[in-house]
C-alpha cells in the first residue's frame, strides 16, 4: 500500500509539471513513450521539443530488482521516482533540474532529491534568490540549510572545480525514523517544485538574443554532460539497476560544443 501510495503521487505529480511546461508551448506536446524493466515494473519517458523547450524530459520509473546497485544492503529492491531536465531554445533561460526518489530493500528505505538551477551562461541574481526561497519557504531553515550545502557539493564539476549552476537543494538516503513526517516533506519538496522554475521562465523565456549567445549555452551545456555521465550518481544506478538507456540518457541536451 505504501509503494502504491507513492507511485500515484509521483505520476500525478509528472502529469502536473508536463501542464506547467507545455503551457509555455503554443502546439507542441509531450511524446510519451512506456517501457518494461527487465526484472519487473518500467517506466514512462516523457519528452517534449518545441519552441520554447528546445528539449525537455518528465520521466517516470518503478523498478524491482534482485540487488541494488551502491549498497550494502544486499537482496531485491523497489525504486521509484520523477526525474526530469529542460534545455532551453533562449539561452537567457537556465536549464532546470530535478529529481525526486523512493528506494525501499528488504530491511531499509529512504527518501532522496531535489532540484537545482543551470543558467546557460546568463545567471540572474534575481533568478537564484527566487529560486532558493522557494527552497528555503518549504523546507524550513534548518533543512534549508543542510540540503542547499549538500547541493552546492553534489553538483560540482570536479574536474573544472567549479558548481554546476547556482545550486538548489540536494538530499539522499533520507529517513529520520518518521516515515510519515518524511513522505510529507519529500511531497513538498515535489509539489513546490513548479513555483521555483515556472516564474523565472516567464521572465526568460522572450528575452531577446544573439548567436553569441547561442555558442556560450552551448558550450556550457557541454559542461553539463560530462557531469551527467562522469559524476551524476542517478546516472551510475539507471546503468547498474538495468534501466532503460533511453530514459538515463534524456539529461543529455540537443546539442553541445567542446
Amino acid at each position: 500500500m505504501m509503494q502504491e501510495e507513492i507511485v500515484h503521487y509521483l505520476k500525478n505529480l509528472r502529469d502536473t509539471i508536463i501542464q506547467g511546461f507545455e503551457s509555455f508551448e503554443p502546439t507542441c506536446r509531450f511524446e510519451r513513450k512506456p517501457w518494461d524493466h527487465a526484472q519487473g515494473g518500467g517506466g514512462e519517458i516523457s519528452i517534449l521539443r518545441g519552441e520554447v523547450f528546445e528539449k525537455a524530459a518528465v520521466n517516470w520509473s518503478g523498478v524491482r530488482g534482485d540487488q541494488i546497485p551502491f549498497n550494502d544492503d544486499a537482496g531485491p529492491f523497489f525504486a521509484t521516482g520523477v526525474s526530469l531536465i529542460t534545455h532551453m531554445s533562449n539561452p537567457k533561460a537556465p536549464t532546470v533540474h530535478m529529481n525526486v526518489r523512493f528506494i525501499q530493500t528488504q530491511n531499509k528505505w529512504w527518501f532522496g532529491g531535489g532540484y537545482d538551477l543551470t543558467p546557460m551562461g546568463f545567471p540572474f541574481d534575481e533568478d537564484t534568490e527566487h529560486f532558493h526561497r522557494v527552497a528555503k519557504k518549504a523546507l524550513g531553515e534548518e533543512l534549508y540549510a543542510i540540503f542547499s550545502e549538500n547541493a552546492r557539493t553534489y553538483f560540482t564539476i570536479k574536474h573544472w572545480n567549479k558548481e554546476r549552476g547556482v545550486g538548489g537543494i540536494f538530499f539522499d538516503y533520507y529517513n529520520t525514523g518518521d516515515f510519515a513526517k518524511d513522505l510529507a516533506l519529500w511531497k513538498t519538496v515535489g509539489s513546490t517544485f513548479l513555483d521555483a522554475i515556472l516564474p523565472i521562465y516567464k521572465k526568460r523565456t522572450l528575452a531577446p538574443f544573439t548567436e553569441e549567445d547561442k555558442k556560450k549555452q552551448n558550450a556550457l551545456r557541454a559542461h553539463y554532460v560530462e557531469f551527467n555521465l562522469l559524476y551524476d550518481r542517478g546516472t551510475k544506478f539507471g546503468f547498474q539497476s538495468g534501466g532503460n538507456p533511453e530514459a538515463i540518457l534524456c539529461s543529455m541536451p540537443p546539442t553541445a560544443t567542446w
